[in-house]
């Protein structure tokens, strides 16, 4: 499980190096996800370092066009995610929206997405935040993964009100996250990085009775 950088403290280049020194808000877990997770029942991971982005802008004015020619194209509701290759822009209020883009996509790696996104701005109203360092990513999939998150979460999960490909501003675990169903057993979970070490043991002691071997 991936909890640092892939490249060597020695690489020569500056996004490398960039890279290198970065540390993950829940890299001390990594062990006891490991550890806790079972194949084909439960499985927790961390997916560190991805871009992530704020913006802020009125739906349909010139400037959400503009950045959504970059993102390509921003949600329109509650609950609704746009991707598009492999960004994906969440929808967090009427004129607040998520980017999550791949690590490399960061400015600090040679990646052009903020560069544009700010330059679709330009002087208008709104902004264009850059948000990697502000929360962790967690990643839970398998057919237990919703019972764990009922253990600690008001949103009612059952596929047939939570569809895969939607997003919700929520709590688990009384803890502020984001929760955007990936596929039909898969869920990316976003706190603050700095809850993600409570929430990740929370999440382990919720997903202890399904990731125990004995358990059919």
């Amino acid at each position: 499980m991936a909890e640092t950088a892939a490249f060597p403290t020695s690489a020569k280049t500056s996004a490398e190096k960039n890279l290198a020194a970065r540390i993950s808000p829940a890299r001390q877990l990594a062990d006891a996800f490991a550890a806790g997770s079972l194949a084909g029942t439960v499985e927790l991971s961390e997916v560190p370092f991805l871009t992530m982005v704020g913006l802020r802008t009125d739906a349909g004015s010139e400037t959400a066009v503009r950045l959504a020619a970059v993102t390509g194209g921003l949600p329109d509701g509650s609950g609704s995610v746009v991707t598009n290759g492999d960004t994906s822009v969440l929808w967090l209020g009427p004129t607040e929206f998520l980017v999550v883009a791949p690590t490399e996509a960061h400015e600090s790696l040679g990646g052009d997405l903020i560069p544009a996104l700010r330059d679709a701005l330009g002087g208008d109203a709104g902004q264009v935040v850059d948000l990697s360092a502000n929360r962790a990513t967690f990643e839970l999939t398998g057919p237990r993964a919703r019972a764990v998150l009922e253990k600690g979460n008001s949103l009612d999960l059952h596929p047939r009100v939570f569809k895969t490909g939607t997003a919700f501003s929520t709590e688990i675990a009384n803890i502020p996250a984001i929760l955007w169903k990936t596929g039909d057993e898969s869920f990316r979970i976003f706190p603050r990085a700095s809850f993600a070490e409570f929430l990740g043991r929370w999440l382990l002691d919720a997903m202890r009775e399904y990731a125990s071997p004995e358990v059919p």
